[in-house]
């Protein structure tokens, strides 16, 4: 039986767009997106590292560089690139814009059948690559790098990583992937479904992973960077936590009703006890504790209520789909699947 995959979204969205399902067991295109932001010491490396393992995935690729603003000579370096091998293109963003609007750049530029996304600094190796092809042909929709080790890193880095992605799982209402990062390979789609989307500020692990589809690891041990320097500050990285955070859950906004209740309790309690000990200072005490603790508890009410609301109305504005299809199987395509199976095996 042959099937269609779709990215088809609710009616806000774009129409459905049937897709071919079957995978290319050879050839089909292959499309590697990689952001870079001031990477002149590495980029070139890069440039020969893809174009050494992408032949072994059997497929036609093409390599996009988003220059996110970089201030070195990235960019030029990048164009010699391009003139020498006609399978790379560059897309110059205007400033820096941040790693996940040049992810998102790339995407909606990539016309493969399948995209990678890797970084520039080659802490994620591109011989991994095959391996996510392999995985895709054997039906993952998304085969994301998982990593086993990361070299270079400092045990305050690792721990404090390791903690999010589980807080950050613990948090959102669908299964997200921990121990990874932005280096994975998309079914297109995949692709198709996420650069749908409207919105405009993009956690792009979570939108990969809201969209559903069937996600799989590819282990591998991530390297220490080989040139150049991280640049993501502290600063940074807490700041797209918040924003991994901020933009994909709401558990945030319900902490509001835990301590409305919590508070509730304590001042029921002081009541209860303010009523059953008897006239003193105590007493009093308690009482003031529980006309303190139950207004609290009704104001945070008020807060929680008003937030509900607030969240309700960023979530429509967002315009993500109420539904997303991952393929159609109809009564003509069956048919005809079925037919072509009977005759191939007449002529087999």
């Amino acid at each position: 039986m042959t099937t269609q995959a779709s990215s088809e979204h609710g009616p806000d969205i774009l129409p459905h767009r049937p897709l071919n399902r079957a995978r290319p067991v050879s050839r089909g295109l292959l499309s590697i997106v990689i952001p870079c932001h001031n990477e002149e010491e590495v980029i070139e490396s890069t440039h020969r590292r893809l174009v050494a393992a992408l032949p072994s995935t059997g497929m036609d690729f093409e390599i996009l560089y988003i220059d996110d603003g970089s201030r070195d000579r990235t960019l030029s370096r990048l164009e010699a690139i391009a003139a020498a091998d006609p399978r790379a293109t560059v897309i110059e963003l205007s400033r820096n814009f941040g790693q996940q609007s040049a992810m998102s750049a790339g995407l909606a530029r990539a016309r493969g059948d399948a995209v990678v996304i890797i970084d520039a600094d080659l802490q994620d190796p591109p011989e991994v690559i095959p391996e996510m092809v392999e995985c895709w042909r054997s039906g993952a929709d998304v085969a994301y790098g998982r990593r086993r080790s990361r070299e270079g890193e400092t045990w305050f880095k690792l721990v404090t990583a390791s903690c999010f992605h589980r807080f950050f799982a613990s948090l959102v209402p669908y299964p997200i992937p921990v121990d990874t990062g932005d280096f994975k390979l998309l079914d297109r789609a995949v692709v198709d479904a996420v650069c749908n989307l409207p919105e405009k500020r993009r956690y792009l692990r979570s939108l990969v992973a809201w969209t559903g589809f069937r996600q799989e690891p590819v282990w591998y041990d991530r390297h220490a960077r080989s040139a150049g320097e991280t640049k993501y500050s502290t600063r940074k990285l807490i700041r797209l936590a918040m924003d991994a955070v901020m933009l994909s859950s709401d558990t945030p906004l319900r902490a509001a009703w835990w301590a409305a209740g919590l508070l509730a309790t304590v001042g029921v309690g002081c009541t209860l006890l303010a009523c059953l000990m008897p006239t003193g200072d105590r007493t009093v005490v308690l009482a003031i504790a529980a006309v303190i603790t139950l207004a609290g508890a009704i104001q945070t009410s008020a807060v929680a209520i008003v937030g509900e609301y607030v969240v309700r109305t960023y979530r429509e504005v967002q315009g993500r789909p109420s539904w997303v299809v991952k393929r159609t199987i109809d009564g003509e395509s069956a048919a005809g699947a079925e037919h072509a199976d009977h005759a191939g095996s007449r002529v087999a």
